[in-house]
């Protein structure tokens, strides 16, 4: 998964993948942070596609290590629990976690011993089979300081908004909403800001597809949009759209000018460190800085001054200045 990938980005070994989830999203969704970070780039959409790929596909690769989580694999719809334990056996071995994102059951096979890890104890774990503790160390120090940073900064829990994190559909007007506050890393960008969850609050289940009607019922101080930073949604056409229609325009978030961009929940640790300033300049720009209106292209690049963690610290790390 995506999340793998950036831990590779991140401990120096981005240009030893040979495959990764949806080349192309993540390519676009990681190449729109990477521009902050000095001699950091990624060069991804032409690999091979992991989800459910051929087995054979997969003993071509030769690869010394599967970053991804066998209990994942089990569910592609090509492979089972032979297939994961034959490739274990001949090719090399599994190491990853994805279920932690929602903290989702796991198949049978792993049911009994199933661990769930925050983000970062996954990362730590990763780092350790790497051997790229000092790296991990560095990058979880910067981690730190901007979740104090946050926490310290926040408002008291009642002058704190309500926010909307909802990924529109491309087809029709309805959108899929996401708890904001949820267990597992798809929501450790948001969790932190300890924001009220407004689709929470109107008893919306996470993953729901709704409709402009729910939107106005849930009424969310702040509208996030996820896939607004990547190559999926035009975000000037979606505050027009949402303006310019008679329900929807009876939005908070979209009477004040407060519908941003997010990137993803399918996030590694850079682009949650990213997510978290995004996040905290959005929901509390009192606090944190202004965000600036963002339309398109890689994530603003800010003045050094109004930055929430060290971008040269981190790209530093990466190209081996730990």
């Amino acid at each position: 998964m995506g999340h793998h990938a950036e831990m590779a980005l991140l401990l120096g070994r981005g240009e030893n993948l040979n495959a990764v989830y949806a080349p192309e999203c993540v390519d676009s969704l990681v190449g729109a942070f990477t521009p902050r970070l000095d001699g950091v780039s990624v060069d991804w959409a032409d690999l091979t596609r992991s989800w459910n790929p051929a087995k054979e596909e997969v003993y071509e690769l030769d690869s010394d290590i599967h970053l991804a989580d066998p209990a994942l694999a089990v569910t592609m719809g090509d492979w089972d629990h032979s297939d994961v334990l034959e490739i274990r056996d001949a090719v090399a071995p599994w190491f990853g976690n994805s279920l932690s994102a929602n903290h989702e059951e796991p198949a049978t096979p792993y049911a009994d011993a199933y661990q769930y890890y925050t983000l970062w104890e996954i990362f730590e774990r990763v780092a350790g089979a790497f051997r790229e503790r000092d790296r991990y160390e560095a990058l979880a120090s910067i981690r730190a300081d901007l979740l104090s940073t946050v926490e310290t900064n926040l408002p008291p829990e009642d002058e704190r908004p309500s926010v909307a994190m909802v990924l529109p559909s491309t087809s029709d007007d309805s959108m899929w909403a996401y708890r904001t506050n949820a267990e597992g890393y798809y929501a450790a960008h948001t969790r932190p800001l300890g924001a009220i969850d407004a689709m929470a609050e109107a008893s919306v289940d996470t993953g729901a597809q709704v409709d402009f009607e729910t939107l106005v019922e849930a009424d969310p101080d702040v509208l996030t949009i996820l896939g607004g930073v990547v190559d999926m949604h035009d975000m000037p056409a979606i505050r027009e759209r949402l303006a310019d229609d008679p329900v929807a325009s009876e939005v908070t978030a979209v009477q004040d000018g407060r519908v941003h961009a997010q990137g993803t929940r399918h996030q590694g640790p850079l682009v949650t460190l990213f997510q978290l300033e995004m996040g905290a300049k959005q929901l509390y720009p009192d606090r944190f800085g202004e965000w600036p209106t963002y339309e398109s292209g890689p994530y603003p690049e800010l003045p050094e001054d109004e930055r929430l963690f060290d971008y040269d610290r981190v790209a530093g790390v990466v190209t081996g200045d730990i």
